[in-house]
Parts: C-alpha cells; sequence; structure tokens
C-alpha cells in the first residue's frame, strides 16, 4: 500500500527543469544606504515535481551600496515556501518577505546577492510577477536563465494522479551548484536512511533486512523522498595493516547500490557507521594505528567515487567515540578527525574538491558544547563545503518509556525545541548547514508493539517536522525496517508515514489523545478530548466519507469536542471489546486526526507463581492497553532497575502479551530486585490502574492482586 496522500510526479517537458526569469529594475530603497539605480532580480525554477519546487533567486544592486536587505513578493497561485537557504524567509498568505542573513546583509554596487527555497504548490506554479526590495517597487528590463528543457514555465496541464508510478517519471533535477552547501543540504530534504544493512555485521541481511534492491530505492523516491543515508559497515570487509584493502566485492556492492540511488534522483550519503566503536574509539591510545587505518579507508572510498555526481555526499564517521576519555578530550579527537578526512578527501581531487562533506560532533550529540567544538573546527578548516550533523531520538524518557514518559508533553517538546533551535544558532544562522544524519524514537519498532503509544509519538512527528522545517534543517529519517517493509514495499503504519509526510510542508492538528474508551456495559455517557490546532482551523469530525453532525454528535467549545452519548452509542454497536469504530477530526491543512473508539471494561488479574527467569501474571485486559507500571517497596522506594524511578521500562522489564492475556515480568526486572514484597501498579490508557504484590523469596516469586 503506498500513502493515501501521495501524489505521482509529473511527467517531463517543460515542468520538469521549467525556469521562470523575472527581472526587473527602479530605486531602491536601502537599509543604511539610498539606492539611486534601482535593482535586478532574477526568479527561477531549476526543478519541479508533483506538488513541490526549487526556486532560486539572484537580486542584483544597480544602485549604491546596502546594509541590509528585504525582498518582498506575492505568489499568483497560492505556493507557500517550506525551507529556506541564505535568506529568512516569512510568509502571510501568499505574501512573502526574504531578509538577509547574518553573512550576505552587504551588497555593494552592482553586486548580487542569492537565496534560494524548496516550496509547495497545488494546481498550478505561475511564478510572481513583481518584487520590492526595502519597500520599493523594481521594474526593468526582461532576461534570465534558459529553461534545462528549452521551454518557459507553464502550469501543470493535469492534475496530479493519485496512481503510484513504476519509477521517477522526470529526468533527474539540476544538482545546487558546487560551493552552495546550504542549498545542496536544502535540496537533501527530506531523507531516509537504509538502516541495519550495509552496517550490519558481518554482512548487508545479517540483521535481518533483506538484500537492497533498486525496486526499493525507486519506492523510497516515490514516496517524496530526496536523500538517502547509506550507513556502512567497513571493518569487516577490508584486509590488514597497512594497506587495509577494502574487500573488491562489498565495495563494489556498496557502489551498486549507490549508483541504483543515483538513477532514481535520489541524493546519497555514505560513511564509516560501526567502525565508530569496532575500532575507530581506540584512537587516544592508539593514535597512529586508528591514524593509519582511517586514511586507508577513506582514500580507497574517496578515489573510488571521485568522479560520481555532486549528489553523493560523504560523512566522515558515524556518532564518534572514544574510549576512556572525557567529552573535552573525545571533541579534540573528533575534531582531529574530521580535519584529516576533509585534507584527504580533497587532496583526490575530481568532485571530491567541492563535495559536499559532512562533520558529526562527538557522539553526534546536540548539547551546545558538543556543537560549539564542532563549529570551531569547522572554522579553522576554512572549507566552503562543509555540513554539520547531529543525532536525534528525543527526549529519552518519552523515547523508549521510563520514568512515566508515556506522552508527548512539556519535557518532550522542550527538548526538542532547544535541540533544534541550538543547531540553528550555532550553525545555520552562520551559514553552515545541518543534516539530522538520524531521528526517530528509539523504542519505536513494529516487533514491540504499545511502547510508544501511536497517538503520542504522532504528535512527536508532526512536531519535529514543523521545528526542523522552520529551522532549515533537514532530517533523515532513522528506518532499520520498522517504519518500511521491505519486502512488501509498504508503510508498516499508514497513519505515522501520513504524519511524516504531512510535516515536510504543513503543519497537521492533533488532539488531546487518539482514544475514546467506553465501557463494555452499563450507560454510555459524553466523552471530551481536547484539540491541538497548531494554528490551524477544525473543520469537524467525519466517519470514513460521513460528516458527524455538529450538535447532535458532537459539541464544540472552545478547544474541547465533546463526543455526545447518542453518537457514541451509535458508533460502538454491539459493544465488543476493543476498537469498534473510528472517526477523524479534520482540519484546514494537514492530515486528519483519526479517533479510536474502544469498548473496555477495568482490567482484571490473577495469582500466580513462577521464578525470576519466568513470571507472567494472568491479565484480563477486556479490550484496554497498558500504559507503564510502577514498582516499590514497601517503604515506598523504587524497587527494580532504574531505581531513581518508581516507573519501569516498558518492554525491557515488563511487557504486556494481549494474545496470551498475560503480562510479562522480564528476568531484567528480577536481576535488581530484592527480596521480600514489591507493589507493582499497572496503569492503563483508558485511565484505570490495578494493584498487583509479588514476594520474591530466592529465585521463586508468587503474586496475587
Amino acid at each position: 500500500m503506498i500513502l493515501r496522500t501521495r501524489r505521482i510526479r509529473l511527467r517531463g517537458g517543460p515542468l520538469a527543469g521549467a525556469v521562470a526569469a523575472l527581472l526587473v529594475a527602479s530605486t531602491m530603497a536601502a537599509v543604511g544606504a539610498q539606492a539611486a539605480g534601482g535593482c535586478r532580480v532574477a526568479y527561477a525554477v531549476p526543478s519541479q515535481w508533483s506538488g513541490g519546487f526549487t526556486a532560486a533567486v539572484d537580486v542584483t544592486n544597480l544602485g549604491a551600496p546596502v546594509n541590509g536587505w528585504r525582498l518582498a513578493w506575492t505568489f499568483p497561485s497560492g505556493q507557500r515556501v517550506t525551507q529556506a537557504w541564505n535568506a529568512t524567509v516569512t510568509a502571510t498568505g501568499g505574501q512573502v518577505t526574504a531578509t538577509n542573513a547574518a553573512w550576505n546583509a552587504s551588497v555593494p554596487t552592482n553586486g548580487t546577492v542569492s537565496f534560494g527555497f524548496n516550496g509547495s504548490w497545488s494546481g498550478a506554479n505561475t511564478a510572481p510577477t513583481g518584487f520590492t526590495l526595502n519597500g520599493v517597487t523594481c521594474a526593468g528590463d526582461a532576461g534570465g536563465t534558459p529553461s534545462p528543457t528549452g521551454g518557459p514555465s507553464t502550469t501543470p496541464s493535469t492534475s496530479p494522479s493519485p496512481t503510484a508510478t513504476a519509477s521517477p517519471s522526470t529526468p533527474p533535477t539540476t544538482p545546487p551548484p558546487a560551493g552552495n552547501p546550504m542549498a545542496t543540504v536544502a535540496a537533501m530534504q527530506p531523507g531516509w536512511n537504509l538502516g541495519n544493512t550495509l552496517d550490519a555485521i558481518p554482512d548487508e541481511t545479517a540483521w535481518g533486512n533483506p538484500l537492497t534492491t533498486q525496486a526499493l530505492l525507486r519506492h523510497v523516491r516515490s514516496q517524496g523522498y530526496r536523500s538517502v543515508r547509506l550507513p556502512v559497515t567497513w571493518s569487516n570487509h577490508h584486509g590488514p595493516a597497512p594497506d587495509y584493502t577494502i574487500d573488491a566485492a562489498w565495495l563494489g556492492r556498496v557502489r551498486q547500490i549507490v549508483d541504483w540511488a543515483l538513477a532514481e534522483d535520489l541524493y546519497v550519503m555514505i560513511n564509516l557507521h560501526h567502525d565508530s566503536w569496532q575500532w575507530l574509539n581506540t584512537y587516544p591510545t592508539d593514535r597512529a594505528g586508528v591514524t593509519s587505518r582511517y586514511r586507508a579507508l577513506w582514500t580507497q572510498l574517496a578515489t573510488t567515487f571521485r568522479d560520481h555526481s555532486p549528489r553523493l555526499v560523504f560523512e566522515s564517521i558515524n556518532e564518534p567515540q572514544f574510549a576512556d576519555t572525557t567529552d573535552e578530550q573525545g571533541d579534540t579527537a573528533t575534531r582531529d578527525l574530521n580535519a584529516e578526512f576533509v585534507r584527504l578527501v580533497r587532496a583526490t581531487g575530481g568532485a571530491n574538491a567541492t563535495r559536499l562533506l559532512v562533520l558529526p560532533t562527538l557522539h553526534t550529540s546536540g548539547e551546545q558544547a558538543r556543537l560549539d567544538a564542532l563549529s570551531a573546527g569547522i572554522a579553522a578548516l576554512h572549507d566552503p563545503n562543509l555540513a554539520a550533523t547531529v543525532h536525534f531520538y528525543g527526549w529519552w524518557p518519552f523515547s523508549v518509556n521510563i520514568a512515566g514518559g508515556t506522552r508527548y508533553d512539556t519535557n518532550v517538546e522542550q527538548d526538542l525545541v532547544g535541540t533544534f533551535d541550538r543547531l540553528r544558532d550555532t550553525f545555520v544562522a552562520r551559514g553552515i548547514p545541518v543534516v539530522i544524519g538520524e531521528w526517530a524514537l528509539l523504542a519505536w519498532d513494529h516487533t514491540r508493539p504499545g511502547i510508544i503509544e501511536r497517538g503520542e509519538f504522532l504528535k512527536y512527528l508532526e512536531a519535529v517536522g514543523y521545528h526542523a522545517r522552520t529551522r532549515n534543517l533537514t532530517t533523515m529519517l532513522w528506518d532499520a525496517g520498522q517504519f518500511l517493509d521491505r519486502t512488501a514495499l509498504r508503510w508498516r503504519d499508514q497513519r505515522v508515514a501520513d504524519m511524516i509526510r504531512a510535516s515536510w510542508t504543513s503543519r497537521s492538528g492533533t488532539a488531546s489523545s487518539d482514544q475514546v474508551y467506553v465501557p463494555h456495559t452499563g450507560a454510555i455517557t459524553g466523552r471530551a478530548f481536547t484539540l491541538n490546532l497548531n494554528g490551524l482551523s477544525f473543520r469537524g469530525l467525519w466517519q470514513g466519507d460521513a460528516p458527524l453532525a455538529a450538535g447532535a454528535d458532537y459539541t464544540v467549545t472552545g478547544t474541547t469536542v465533546t463526543l455526545t452519548p447518542a453518537a457514541l452509542t451509535r458508533l460502538v454497536g454491539n459493544r465488543a471489546y476493543g476498537v469498534d469504530a473510528t472517526v477523524e477530526a479534520r482540519f484546514s491543512q494537514g492530515t486528519p486526526w483519526k479517533i479510536d473508539i474502544i469498548s473496555s471494561d477495568p482490567p482484571t488479574q490473577a495469582a500466580a507463581t513462577g521464578t525470576t527467569s519466568s513470571f507472567t501474571i494472568p491479565t484480563r485486559f477486556h479490550g484496554d492497553q497498558l500504559a507503564t507500571m510502577e514498582a516499590t517497596y514497601a517503604d515506598g522506594s523504587p524497587a527494580g532497575p532504574a531505581n531513581w524511578t518508581p516507573f519501569k521500562e516498558f518492554w525491557g522489564h515488563f511487557q504486556p502479551d494481549y494474545t496470551a492475556d498475560t503480562i510479562i515480568l522480564k528476568p531484567e526486572f528480577f536481576a535488581e530486585v530484592n527480596d521480600g514484597t514489591v507493589t507493582l501498579t499497572f496503569h492503563f490508557w483508558s485511565g484505570a490502574k490495578t494493584t498487583y504484590r509479588i514476594t520474591r523469596t530466592g529465585t521463586a516469586v508468587t503474586g496475587a492482586p
């Protein structure tokens, strides 16, 4: 199954690379200096695809020197800017304003300043016909850059089709010119990781994923992704010192996948991946040996790919880490290796002379001290074609469901916003692009359902997309098989895929929950939930294609929506345990918010006996779902692992089995439980709680409600 909201890319012809150029001249108002002779603006669209496009804007100052500029225009077809580089772009409706970045505020007479952006469109992508610079209208001669296809920009002749295509139907778009790393990184948005594959040890299928095919990469591109990161572990595929010759078959396989991805119009990023902890971490005590190996590998890789497209990007090392060092010492080691990487890649010449090179922080951490260390290292290199990279897996308690981190709350939000603000302020604001090379939540996995409640995960996905987009950060989803089923070529959870895709260009509304529980028996009363509008307007509730009746089926007071007893009674039908119906809240844009209507009764539990290596609690869930578990001793102190919190780690310490009607207490939990009585409190998503007491005596365990 493909994304419901997906549209195919338009076929070749003028739209594939159409360029609209508008050159105008007039008197120009300046900040700090009056421009006497006017200006010239060239607006071009070097690439366009279904629903999106890339624009390049050149502003030439024909008057007195300008110190601070502001270019404004109106989109005639309702287009929207989704990501910009070399300028800060804001919009109110179709009115758009681009203001200078800190490093390009000054434009001398006859000087030109350039910026670009990615945008979205629907129906038409007509070029704007007028600009103002610092508040003064420009008008003048026509001219511009010829279209790659020889024709002018046109509006789409057909509506985008919802039908999937077997392969990208437009020719590859023209990449940004060498020397514009901000544009290159922006063009890589959004990105996807081929995780647990070429990085798997010892070979491509060792960690459960199938062999990579070109059809897989074609499907990834068809879903709207513009780049793929290919993590590669080399340590099991090269010979001994001093040459460390890479196995020809392995190198050939990596090259094949790189070439497939490039052929599918994807940017590609390759790296040294688990080498970081297999041997590179000994750098502090074996500097000569590690440096020799590092040089040998990257010299071979740089030479192999020297003449490849500039769409191929090199990342020096994944998650650099060093044994028995302080963070400051690790920063220094990372800086040394990054510098060595840049030097030797550049020395191989060819396209590598200007290829984008991506440099990580220590541990790819987003902490300010790590960002400052990388920033200083980049500044010392004096290389204009560099980007920074970090990884982001969210606030840790939420990312693994421990310490009560079951919801997307202010802790999660503040961690996200704080990290992304630091990346913007440390790098993007200074003209250094940022690739978030991996992002997701650590515990989200199709093989371990329920660790992260789906609605809470959806809120996180929506927020990551929005906050990254508004800070000009490129994101690359970490997918080790938990998102895309690579055999069936379909998303494992369509709601998740829909939310990720929507976040690339717009906000989506959410709600306090995506679950409404009603009793399995007895009277049904109204149920309320709160909308998170995210700046949008609420359009109403639907069940499938049928709208629910405002007033009769639900009422709205501010952002509170209440489903009426009559509507809930109709929706749950015979009130079988579990999900009986699904409704969706629709908003002015973005993906709808689906809400499951669930019939349940309070869960019940029974006595059990077992051992510390095998203990299960008989549990009748009655349609409910487990959210988390607390464990405390008689004095109220936390019991079990992570003894700083009573809330234990979902799946790591306990696990529900809905098919068997049990909750499993893991050996890892008992490994840190003292003999005696422990009180367990189980929290369920309906709001129900159960209390269960276990007693451990050596390896023997008994329990009862």
